[in-house]
């Protein structure tokens, strides 16, 4: 118990938030296997994205990081570690290392692309001669979870760069012919309400997942998420205590999920039905394709399963396709259900 109430402010317990199992589904798989490719969460106003986003990344295990580091580096894993720690093993110093929370970074909707990149110091590398970097939000996501609200009203430039360095795992700052880059392995998360505008399409199918979430309309279930609610703003230790359990439990699936994803297998065929619903969707290039067969291995490594089966694609598909279908403005058919007929015709 004190080493909860430790936290310099207390997030609501994962667990303990009732519904939205798309929001939490894709989120869960998402950190199993970040090469996802992120989440796109839109939904009305006040029904628990940030809450949920935060939720999660409160929830994961802490990881390990080389001390003094800017930039979260793993100390054993070349793809997260950055030039200078590379160099640091190369001449056989030794690393000091702690354990630290998984970085939640939050991308403010003004920022600017210094922010968000960082910044070369000019003078000092002409003057002095030293490549002097400070660093911006994504060095300080890597390893960790970017979170951006409103990602409909951000200027698309960013969402550009933040795309690019969520598919390369590497963000690269240029200025006056010097360059510096660095890891940026995270997970994106945007978040949006459709009322305010659609992302542009190509932007959209840059997200691995694409989670759809409503207002509840059961009388009964709104009651029992706005007293959970009360409870956790009354005395919010009370509620994580109670929740330990269920966190606990949770976390340890996530890890042993993580462990146990490169030995998951798809058989053949399935993977060629996926390919046929992706090809009867008429869903452009093979990033659906590709996203499906990642998502359905995680989602099996999540149950403990060795291999995928046509229950786990179905549960996963219309997450990962729904938001590839070419809009027709005449369409009255939501793209979801679209996804649900011809994966119900082809994975019988």
């Amino acid at each position: 118990m004190n080493k909860i109430k430790n936290q310099a402010r207390p997030v609501f317990p994962f667990t303990a938030i009732i519904g939205q199992e798309e929001m939490k589904l894709a989120l869960v798989l998402n950190v199993i296997d970040p090469k996802i490719g992120g989440v796109m969460i839109m939904g009305d106003r006040g029904t628990g994205k940030s809450t949920t986003i935060r939720a999660i990344a409160d929830l994961l295990p802490e990881i390990e990081v080389v001390s003094d580091d800017i930039f979260n580096s793993h100390p054993y894993d070349y793809d997260t570690m950055s030039d200078f720690v590379k160099q640091q093993i190369e001449n056989k110093i030794d690393l000091t290392t702690q354990f630290v929370k998984v970085p939640m970074v939050d991308l403010p909707l003004g920022a600017t692309e210094d922010r968000l990149c960082g910044t070369i110091d000019i003078e000092k590398a002409l003057n002095e001669g030293i490549k002097s970097f400070e660093p911006g939000l994504l060095a300080k996501a890597n390893r960790g979870i970017l979170y951006v609200d409103e990602v409909n009203l951000l200027d698309d430039h960013l969402v550009d760069i933040l795309l690019d360095s969520a598919a390369s795992g590497w963000n690269t700052v240029e200025r006056e012919g010097i360059s510096i880059r660095h890891p940026a392995r995270f997970v994106l998360v945007g978040s949006g309400n459709p009322e305010e505008g659609e992302l542009r399409p190509q932007l959209l199918d840059r997200f691995g997942m694409h989670a759809e979430i409503r207002t509840v309309k059961d009388p009964s279930l709104r009651v029992q998420i706005v007293e959970q609610r009360t409870k956790f703003d009354q005395d919010p230790y009370l509620c994580i205590d109670e929740f330990y359990d269920k966190q606990n439990e949770l976390k340890q699936s996530i890890l042993l999920a993580q462990k146990k994803l490169t030995h998951v297998v798809i058989d053949y065929d399935l993977k060629v039905k996926i390919s046929q619903i992706c090809s009867i969707l008429n869903v452009d290039g093979l990033r659906g394709d590709i996203v499906t067969n990642r998502a359905a291995k995680a989602f099996a490594a999540y149950q403990n399963k060795d291999e995928v089966d046509i229950d786990d694609v179905k549960t996963i598909i219309t997450l990962c396709l729904r938001h590839r279908l070419r809009k027709d403005p005449l369409d009255t058919i939501d793209s979801g259900t679209k996804v649900s007929k011809v994966v119900n015709e082809v994975l019988v």
